[in-house]
């Protein structure tokens, strides 16, 4: 916060070099100020201001309750949020208020975070006997962080406390391996929806699929996809910035083998991917097609292991539709420049298209090059 040396113009006509100076400062969003005297000491008591707003001591007069904050916020802030963007926002703010139940903004300090994060961490997760995830909790301090910085510039945080993430595992990025899709490809036989004079089911989940693995779209976009939007002759696709998480217009281009799929699902009808099911019967039939995916002895090829410390369901065998997205991007890393494959993956930061290179490049080749003592080298 920042604070500000002043006189009254209209005094200062009247006595001149006399007028004494004034130290003005934003506080609960409002502006004080307050009378001091000569120059050097209204210099001292804006420092002091500033070194009492940074140190988070500073003494109000006024103190705005965290509940009409909330209402301001959820009126100026929240209201011209994204849907999702507010609801995990809102999401995250009740939680902290069940825990923590803040009564004035201005006594959130860093402490008051912490004990949010010992407290929430505990907590059930959503499957039994498992506990939240350092990711959920880490998800709901950005979202708290967001809100909290939105305080501070209104001057109702006297200081912008500090949010230490929980520590996340290091895990392998789970992704579809070749030999795994080529198995779930073979498998979209089984799929029973979605049904059409035009195609079968299983060209749709074939096209579906083989769209998702090799443009890295999330699995909403092509099921807002419109006949419309796709050039097969040029190879191109337009994603709206209202149906994709980066809130761009972009025209991505198609590979061959994609538009050779999409030319088995033209129709009469608007969308490419028409889906008029309930969304939840997406997944479930995805789930069907890996179950039905058999090696020639009959047994279930995509058996997925699950590490994590909690009742197991056949979903925690299974891969969701973004590990589609992953294999993209894993499957690439090395194959294409960094800025086309930002680009091709649209994400927002670099740091996250690097992750994925950096996994691929840690360990290529690195094998081959290790030192290997004479007498263990074979003829």
């Amino acid at each position: 916060m920042k604070a500000w040396l002043f006189q009254d113009t209209r005094q200062k006509q009247k006595v001149g070099d006399k007028c004494p100076w004034s130290v003005g400062w934003f506080e609960d969003g409002r502006k004080r100020s307050k009378k001091i005297g000569c120059r050097s000491m209204a210099e001292k008591f804006a420092q002091k201001i500033e070194n009492q707003a940074e140190a988070g001591v500073l003494q109000t007069d006024s103190r705005k309750r965290w509940i009409k904050f909330r209402e301001e916020w959820e009126a100026k802030i929240g209201a011209g949020m994204e849907p999702q963007t507010k609801r995990c926002t809102l999401d995250a703010i009740e939680h902290f208020e069940r825990i923590i139940k803040p009564g004035h903004v201005q006594k959130v300090r860093a402490q008051t975070i912490d004990e949010y994060v010992s407290k929430r961490r505990i907590e059930k997760g959503k499957k039994a006997d498992s506990r939240l995830s350092p990711a959920t909790v880490n998800k709901e301090l950005r979202h708290l962080r967001a809100v909290l910085r939105v305080a501070y510039e209104w001057g109702y945080l006297p200081k912008m406390p500090r949010i230490r993430m929980v520590k996340e595992p290091e895990k392998l990025i789970r992704y579809v391996t070749p030999e795994h899709f080529a198995a779930i490809y073979a498998a979209c036989d089984a799929a029973e929806r979605p049904q059409s004079d035009v195609y079968s089911a299983a060209d749709w989940w074939r096209a579906f699929l083989v769209y998702l693995y090799m443009t890295g779209w999330r699995v909403n976009e092509p099921l807002a996809l419109r006949w419309d939007d796709v050039s097969l002759d040029k190879a191109t696709a337009i994603t709206w910035h209202e149906d994709n998480k980066g809130k761009r217009d972009e025209v991505v281009p198609l590979h061959p083998v994609v538009v050779e799929h999409l030319r088995k699902l033209v129709d009469f009808g608007p969308m490419v991917f028409p889906w008029p099911h309930h969304e939840r019967t997406l997944y479930v039939e995805f789930a069907r097609i890996q179950q039905a995916a058999k090696d020639e002895n009959g047994e279930r090829i995509i058996d997925l292991p699950c590490r994590e410390k909690h009742e197991h369901t056949d979903a925690c065998h299974l891969y969701g539709f973004h590990d589609l997205r992953r294999a993209f991007a894993t499957q690439n890393a090395l194959r294409l420049n960094e800025n086309a494959l930002q680009a091709l993956m649209r994400h927002k930061s670099y740091l996250t298209t690097k992750k994925y290179i950096n996994m691929a490049r840690q360990l290529d080749g690195a094998v081959e090059q290790l030192h290997v003592p004479e007498f263990l080298k074979t003829t």
